[in-house]
């Protein structure tokens, strides 16, 4: 329910309109805590993948440090490009960017023990990605036919079962602790079990700030249990430096055919993301539907965005699902607040020594915050399926893209005589999938949904006379 001491009701819809500076501060970083954990988890796991993340013995390790300080730095400034504006880039309304968890699968083969130097190919794929998603403004209203509930609830339900797999081994010890006695321990699944008991009680015992904020203050309980355990080592934080720039080319820049198809394809689905925030953004907070400007301006940021942060060695940034519900709830479509917000993340991202109290906290604790998250990825994705009428047609269509897609993910060697861009891009799981699924949408007769509807219709008119004849 919105507060009407922030302002009038017309003043709340009104996504030009600043509360006072005693009340709009503490919204903006409202936003901030309720997209902090999502934001900088993918370059973790991305780290992780690549071999210098939480648990290895890396030279490389402060090389995440980078990338979470990165990830708040661009989130940050991502979203002072859509609150903004600048000309037609930016829908100028109160949307939260963050780093996506969409293009992890596409990542992880692209970076696989690969190391650092994996990082200059999805920069490569990072950068003209962006500028791909950003070239979809111009026609994202005449593609939006092309990904009905079906296929974007499929997508995003691939999203989530291609990360659970990533949330357990964090949370029995990571990768590097596999074929070791410590993986799996007792003691590694009480520290996540505590994150995970903890944000469940607070998500469905509390309301408020409390309740949208129940993965973080989850991880603070679990890193508590885990400090007072002997797992916390805070020799990072000491040789942090105390600000810091990004850097351009940080990680350089090379350009793989796998990562470009990857990340341009990936952007696709991205952008009609953004499309659906907008939309639920402006019905929850103003009532009223999303203009196409507005539209137009979200796609535009979306991928000036990502661009840029490929130049400086963080990951895609794309509109965060969660702060629409928050907007939602309060009832306060400020984009000034959301600016605020924006604010206080760049400001985090120039601190290294932020990045490195982040990566003090055990693998363990982050696992417990990483089922709960991928989790409600796949629920979001089931919750969009919801809304698909399920005739033969698509229940085929779904039946077949999910069967390859999470098949060719589960058993990559399957591919083995595959040509390597090609390899990489199935073994994703998520981009055949949504291929099959786009394809068969628009291929299938809807004279299938038909016959289904008027086989059943005429069953169970069948079965009515003979009950009545029986009679």
């Amino acid at each position: 329910m919105a507060d009407t001491s922030i302002g009038t009701a017309a003043q709340l819809k009104d996504p030009n309109y600043t509360p006072p500076l005693q009340k709009a501060i503490p919204l903006g970083i409202q936003h901030v805590l309720a997209m902090f954990v999502s934001n900088v988890t993918p370059a973790i796991i991305i780290c992780g993948a690549a071999g210098f993340g939480f648990g290895s013995n890396s030279p490389d390790f402060p090389q995440m440090i980078y990338m979470i300080q990165m990830s708040m730095f661009f989130a940050g400034l991502a979203t002072l490009i859509q609150t903004i504006g600048f000309g037609p880039v930016g829908a100028k309304l109160p949307i939260v960017q963050g780093t996506s968890f969409a293009f992890i699968p596409v990542m992880i083969p692209l970076v696989a023990g690969k190391g650092v130097d994996a990082m200059a190919v999805v920069m490569g794929g990072v950068l003209v990605g962006g500028l791909f998603h950003a070239c979809l403004g111009f026609f994202i209203g005449r593609i939006r036919f092309a990904l009905p509930p079906l296929v974007t609830g499929l997508v995003v339900t691939m999203i989530g079962l291609a990360l659970v797999k990533v949330g357990i081994q964090y949370a029995a010890g990571g990768v590097p602790a596999i074929g070791t006695p410590e993986y799996g321990s007792l003691q590694n699944w009480f520290v996540a079990g505590v994150v995970i008991f903890v944000t469940l009680g607070l998500k469905f015992f509390t309301r408020g700030m409390i309740s949208i904020s129940a993965v973080l203050l989850g991880l603070i309980a679990g890193y508590v249990a885990a400090y007072f355990m002997g797992m916390v080592n805070f020799g990072n934080v000491g040789r942090a430096a105390p600000i810091a720039l990004p850097n351009l080319m940080h990680f350089g820049m090379e350009f793989s055919a796998a990562a470009i198809i990857g990340f341009c394809l990936m952007g696709f689905v991205s952008a009609v993301e953004t499309v659906g925030d907008v939309s639920g953004i402006t019905k929850g907070g103003a009532g009223r539907e999303a203009t196409d400007k507005e539209i137009q301006g979200a796609t535009f940021a979306d991928g000036v965005g990502t661009a840029v942060s490929g130049l400086f060695g963080a990951l895609p940034n794309t509109s965060f699902s969660q702060n629409v519900g928050l907007i939602a709830m309060t009832g306060v479509m400020s984009r000034h607040v959301v600016t605020i917000g924006a604010l206080f993340l760049i400001l985090c991202g120039l601190i290294p020594k932020i990045g490195a109290i982040i990566s003090t906290v055990p693998i363990e604790v982050l696992g417990g915050g990483v089922i709960v998250m991928f989790g409600m990825v796949v629920a979001a994705g089931v919750s969009m399926l919801s809304d698909v009428v399920w005739n033969r047609r698509n229940m085929v269509i779904f039946a077949i893209s999910l069967s390859l897609g999470l098949g060719l993910q589960l058993e990559p060697g399957a591919l083995q005589h595959l040509e390597p861009t090609l390899k990489v891009l199935a073994t994703s799981g998520i981009l055949p999938a949504a291929l099959i699924a786009i394809v068969l949408n628009l291929v299938l007769p809807e004279e299938l949904a038909d016959e289904a509807t008027d086989e059943v219709s005429g069953g169970l008119s069948g079965h009515g006379s003979g009950s009545m004849s029986d009679d």
